[in-house]
């Protein structure tokens, strides 16, 4: 049944990533008047996380941001399908970097590097890196998909721009191993998901209410001692995107507790304010936010914007 999906929905994958841009985004119009003016997909859930997070804006306001928003995710989701197909000289024009020579810095330090990514802007197109002279392997850790023949789709779209995709419970193993074998890794991750509430152990303030969060980077970078950045990504104009590393941590090791992930709060948070429309606001990112914080659960705070 799974290859039976896969077999059927991906011709017109594939077609729609054939498309020349102008066109391409023509198809993402039509899909934003689908999922937003028809389906009215999460609408109720955008609409309550934007009233959430911004209560000193008017209605007005708020459905001026869920307008932009939805225009941005449909352009979003269908340049991941754009990925099938893109050329690597398409995708470094439009996915641009401003200061590489941070990780080469780096990279003289002969360390590998956690890049922590937010639901924000662009992440899916940051494998370009891998198409310069950087010196690095690059991996992305994920959820796997559940269809295994899309699982595969995805990793080998990664494939075609050098770089590998790790599952997160495979990650320690492959960076252990990465290491020993003199691999010098540069490993994407998303980390500003929501925990299981069973698993919510470490809570903060983020946009103005406490939630739960996942200190994936904090644990790991200190044990493997693995430099830590922000990838700052901002959206130019309509399938343009630029990309700044912003160092979190050069020597995680001797950062004081819960450093490297309430400082990329913070740096995401900015984003957030500057320009929300291009956050993820279907994500059910304060589910928890009126949950009882366990007992035994840590509350830290991050540093004032």
């Amino acid at each position: 049944m799974e290859l039976l999906v896969f077999w059927f929905v991906y011709p017109f994958l594939w077609l729609i990533s054939r498309l020349p841009f102008r066109l391409f985004y023509k198809i993402s119009d039509l899909v934003f008047i689908l999922v937003y003016h028809i389906i009215g997909y999460r609408k109720k859930i955008v609409t309550e996380n934007l009233e959430l997070v911004f209560p000193e804006k008017s209605s007005e306001e708020i459905k001026t941001i869920t307008r932009k928003f939805y225009r941005h995710m449909c352009d979003m989701f269908l340049e991941m399908i754009k990925s099938i197909s893109i050329s690597n000289n398409q995708l470094k024009q439009r996915f641009t970097f401003t200061n590489l020579e941070e990780i080469e810095r780096i990279r003289k330090m002969d360390k590998s590097i956690i890049v922590m990514c937010g639901h924000y802007a662009s992440y899916e197109w940051a494998n370009s890196i891998q198409l310069y002279d950087i010196d690095y392997k690059g991996f992305g850790i994920y959820k796997k998909i559940k269809n295994k023949c899309f699982d595969k789709l995805a990793k080998d779209i990664r494939a075609r721009f050098n770089a590998e995709l790790i599952s997160s419970s495979e990650t320690i193993t492959k960076i252990i191993r990465n290491q020993r074998e003199g691999i010098r890794g540069i490993y994407f991750m998303v980390a500003d998901q929501s925990p299981k509430l069973n698993r919510a152990k470490f809570w903060t303030e983020f946009m103005g209410s406490t939630v739960p969060v996942f200190i994936g980077a904090e644990k790991l970078a200190p044990k493997l001692d693995i430099a830590v950045v922000y990838l700052q990504v901002e959206k130019q104009k309509r399938g343009y995107y630029q990309a700044t590393f912003i160092t979190i941590s050069d020597n995680p090791k001797e950062e004081p507790a819960f450093k490297i992930t309430g400082s990329f709060l913070t740096e995401l948070e900015k984003q957030i304010r500057k320009a929300p429309e291009y956050y993820l606001w279907t994500h059910k990112r304060w589910k928890h936010r009126n949950a009882p914080i366990p007992k035994d659960a840590v509350i830290f705070k991050t540093r004032k914007i």
